[in-house]
């Protein structure tokens, strides 16, 4: 008896260590539901309401949340190093459902330093996720319709900016406009949804070919 009760305190122990942790999956079942936080930032810190929840695991952290409690309205991801980001929970998942967040953290932009020959462009994109480069050169990704880009003002002046997007027909304009030190110029993109490919109809060169060699094969059968 003493030996089957140490076997089962062994066995409970062992099951134990074997739990994953809550950020890593939901549980089962249960009488709430969850929020999935997408980040691509591990380790950044997760709040609701200026509650912490967490911090991102495998660019995720599941946050349980009752049905029947009152809702969250806001949420926020921080990182030393990283502009916060900050976003609106319109929907509260039902009993056992997931309702997933997504919060993209960009590199924060170091101060300018004082007296230095550092300005600024802030370019708005009316999508998140964009890629921004100036003269071919990738600059970083919107974050909530805005990237903040520092160029030196001594330095050789950028002529074009592209925002690019997969789905999006991609935005080019000249840029005209140049900060002095501790300025800040704003560029805009106004990002449209690529249309759906068409397959090109066949040349006539090529359906006339189909056509005869469709014809060959006609006579060759009937000849058999």
């Amino acid at each position: 008896m003493q030996s089957a009760m140490r076997n089962l305190l062994i066995i409970s122990l062992i099951a134990c260590f074997l739990v994953l942790p809550s950020s890593a999956q939901p549980p089962v079942g249960g009488d709430n539901g969850w929020y999935a936080v997408n980040c691509n930032v591990n380790g950044a810190d997760v709040y609701f309401d200026d509650e912490f929840k967490g911090t991102i695991e495998d660019s995720v952290l599941y946050v349980p949340v009752y049905t029947t409690g009152a809702p969250y309205q806001t949420f926020r991801v921080e990182k030393d190093g990283y502009t916060t980001y900050y976003g609106d929970v319109t929907s509260v998942p039902g009993k056992g459902e997931v309702f997933d967040l997504y919060a993209t953290l960009n590199p924060a932009a170091p101060p300018a330093p004082i007296g230095g020959d550092v300005g600024w462009y802030t370019v708005h994109v009316n999508v998140d996720g964009a890629t921004v480069q100036f003269d071919n050169e990738v600059k970083g990704t919107t974050s909530q319709g805005v990237l903040s880009v520092q160029v030196y003002v001594t330095g050789t002046p950028y002529q074009t900016y592209t925002v690019t997007k997969e789905g999006y027909l991609p935005y080019t304009a000249a840029i005209n406009q140049y900060p002095a030190a501790g300025e800040t110029v704003d560029l805009y993109a106004d990002l449209s949804t690529a249309p759906p490919t068409q397959q090109a109809p066949l040349s006539p060169a090529l359906a006339g070919a189909a056509l005869l060699i469709a014809g060959l094969v006609l006579v060759t059968g009937r000849k058999n």
